[in-house]
This record gives structure tokens, sequence and C-alpha cells, in this order.
């Protein structure tokens, strides 16, 4: 276990909007979507981050354990895309499960599912699904992949029980459509385990990021999403 080194972007220790209750969020280097939105562009690379061992990172998390188990709280892993760095995330969480974390993984689902996959979701108590984009041709426009794997990745963990949080980044002109949303809903409904959607407002807050690469933020001329146009989407979703 200690031969295994993550790579990890940052840590927030008192999270309170990717899961239940106060929580551990680990952001784990490294992602294969090119989301045109996305605000840790700094992810990226698997080549940046820190180096970590299953111990450093088990001891931050259990500094934080009163305030997780006071709150219902746990870990979260996000990224990046967590699921690039599958060794190290399931001895971590084999690590937490013997002092009973509560084991949450934030995931795009882009990943083929894998027997180290299956491992892995065996050990996780909820998964927060990025759908990115019901429509697969505005998928592959919006992050460079189709989403094919991940509408496969939300079957899998509605057939084998694992509770599922639906996430959709609201982006006007992109991923608003009220048929491309009417689908999503239908989509949805097929699925056992959904306990939660939840629409998040898209926002430009790190557009410096790309700027500091030296890239062009293609969504420069987007408007931000009023709370009209949430509770549109919410309508629509029935949420």
């Amino acid at each position: 276990m200690e031969n295994l080194i993550g790579k990890i972007h940052s840590f927030e220790s008192l999270g309170t909007v990717d899961g239940p209750g106060i929580r551990f969020v680990l952001f784990m280097q490294g992602c294969p979507l090119k989301c045109k939105y996305c605000h840790n562009r700094d992810t990226w690379d698997m080549n940046h981050g820190t180096e970590y061992t299953i111990s450093d990172v088990v001891k931050k998390v259990i500094r934080s354990k009163p305030y997780m188990d006071n709150s219902n709280g746990g870990i979260t892993i996000s990224g990046g895309e967590p699921l690039l760095q599958i060794d190290f995330l399931i001895a971590l969480f084999k690590e937490l499960k013997s002092y009973n974390v509560h084991t949450c993984l934030d995931t795009a689902g882009s990943i083929k599912i894998t027997p180290k996959v299956e491992e892995l979701l065996s050990l996780t108590d909820l998964v927060l699904l990025d759908i990115k984009h019901i429509n697969n041709e505005k998928c592959i426009d919006l992050t460079g992949l189709p989403n094919h794997n991940t509408l496969k990745f939300a079957e899998y963990l509605s057939n084998h029980n694992i509770p599922i949080w639906i996430r959709q980044v609201l982006i006007p002109g992109i991923t608003d459509d009220e048929n491309d949303l009417k689908k999503l809903k239908d989509f949805i409904n097929t699925l056992k385990t959904v306990q939660k959607v939840e629409i998040l407002p898209y926002h430009d807050m790190g557009k410096f990021k790309w700027e500091e690469f030296g890239e062009k933020y293609s969504l420069e001329n987007i408007k931000l999403p009023t709370s009209e146009d949430v509770q549109k989407a919410k309508e629509i979703l029935g949420i």
C-alpha cells in the first residue's frame, strides 16, 4: 500500500457542496475530458500535481473525522477525473473503510468499466455523476469525448444498487435546450438509485487559469445563467 503514490491537485478539509454533510474533498490530478467550461484547467495534465502516499492522505482525512461524523459527512474524491488513478483510490478507500469513513466519488464516468472500476465502486457509498451532456454530438463538442461511457456508468450504478446524485452544469445556449433536458429527465427516470438531481449554474471563475496556460477560453461570450434559467431547468427535470 505504501508503494502507491497518488498525484493530487489539492485538498479541501471542510467541503459542504460535494455530497452530504461536511466532507474532506480530494481533487485528483489528471483528466481525459477537455470541457470548454472547466474551472479546474490546471488538473488536466497528469505530470502536474503533488505526490502523496495513502498514509499521507489518511492522516489528513482522519483529522477532519469529528466534523464528518457529526454531520454524516465523509470523503469525496473529485478532480480532474479520479478514475485515472484507480489503484490508488482502491487502496485509499479500503483503508478509510477501516475507519468507517463514508466514501463518495465525483466522476464523469467517462472511463470504461473494468474489474478495477467495479472493485472501487464496491467500496463507494455514493457517486456524484456529472452528465456533461445527454446529446452525444453536443457532448463531443463540449468535452472532446462522447457520452456513451457515462451513460453506461450510470446504468451500472443503478443495476448494482449504488446511490447516485446526478449533476448537470447549466450553460445557456449549450446545456439548457428544453428537448435535451427532457431527454435527460427520461434517462434519469430509467435509473433506480438516483437520490438527487442537481443543477450547477455555469460560472467563468476559472477563466484566468486558461489564460495562465496561454489558451483561449472558448466560452468567453456565454452569459451566466440567471435564477430564472435555473428554475426553468429544474421544472423541466421535475426537481
